[in-house]
């Protein structure tokens, strides 16, 4: 006997008023930056470091994260469209970000951000940054969840999600999937940061932040739909290629500070 699931119908509109052009997505990025940075606020002081210079910060993170994600999202899954018509990569209210262009940028920032204040060593500026992202790479994925986009796979799951915008095909919440990964993440990064980092060597928090969130990440593109056509031929999901460096990079630090750790006792 074949057992039908209910699924949930889902097409709430990207707009929060009508009659306003505030979007859901554009407010969930906000939240994720404020969070961010009151997460940060509060680790600078735990450390003694100036407002001042958070704030000098914070602006290199929010023009890396979205020129790193616009970039990312032409030049791995779009290239040949926006290098016949570069002038579009500016049109980023047509959607189109990627989240391994806004780690590649951030990582960019922060090289040229200890670059100009050579007192904060990189690996000790990246453990504090690290604490807060997840917290916005949760939000810009509930924002994906209400615009519809970045689709899971067809599923006969009792949760599975019909966004009826797209298509009417029952499918996992893949956008979810992600979001609760990185609130886990970011609660476990926080515990690590408060609780546990006087007793860490530079680059372990760095090095868990980059392995968990990018295995996890490669782990959940198998239940994502193909964004672009020319993934079906692949092995992979590109999203899964992109991940792999940052896995490794991830198990490479926390090995790195592990025996400076040992090397130090």
């Amino acid at each position: 006997m074949d057992i039908q699931f209910a699924s949930i119908l889902w097409n709430p509109s990207p707009r929060i008023f009508d009659a306003l052009p505030i979007r859901w997505y554009g407010l969930l990025f906000a939240v994720g930056f404020i969070g961010a940075y009151q997460v940060l606020s509060r680790i600078f002081q735990r450390d003694g470091v100036s407002q001042k210079i958070l704030d000098s910060l914070v602006f290199y993170m929010i023009i890396a994260t979205v020129i790193g994600a616009r970039l990312g999202h032409c030049l791995f899954y779009e290239p040949d469209v926006y290098l016949a018509d570069p002038i579009s990569i500016l049109k980023v209210w047509e959607g189109g970000l990627a989240s391994h262009g806004a780690a590649i940028g951030i990582l960019v920032a922060t090289i040229l951000f200890v670059m100009k204040h050579r007192e904060f060593p990189f690996l000790w500026l990246a453990d504090r940054l690290c604490v807060a992202i997840p917290f916005t790479a949760m939000c810009v994925r509930i924002g994906n969840f209400i615009n519809s986009e970045i689709l899971g796979a067809p599923c006969d799951l009792p949760w599975a999600v019909i966004f009826s915008a797209k298509d009417m095909l029952p499918r996992h919440p893949a956008q979810l999937y992600e979001g609760a990964t990185y609130l886990v993440l970011f609660l476990l990064m926080l515990f690590l940061y408060f609780k546990k980092s006087d007793k860490l060597s530079s680059g372990f928090l760095t090095g868990i932040f980059l392995t968990v969130m990018f295995l996890m990440r490669f782990l959940i593109e198998y239940v994502k739909d193909v964004q672009v056509e020319f993934e079906n031929s692949l092995i992979l999901h590109m999203g899964q290629f992109l991940s792999l460096p940052f896995i490794l990079l991830g198990i490479g630090l926390i090995v790195y500070s592990v025996r400076q750790s040992r090397a130090i006792k």
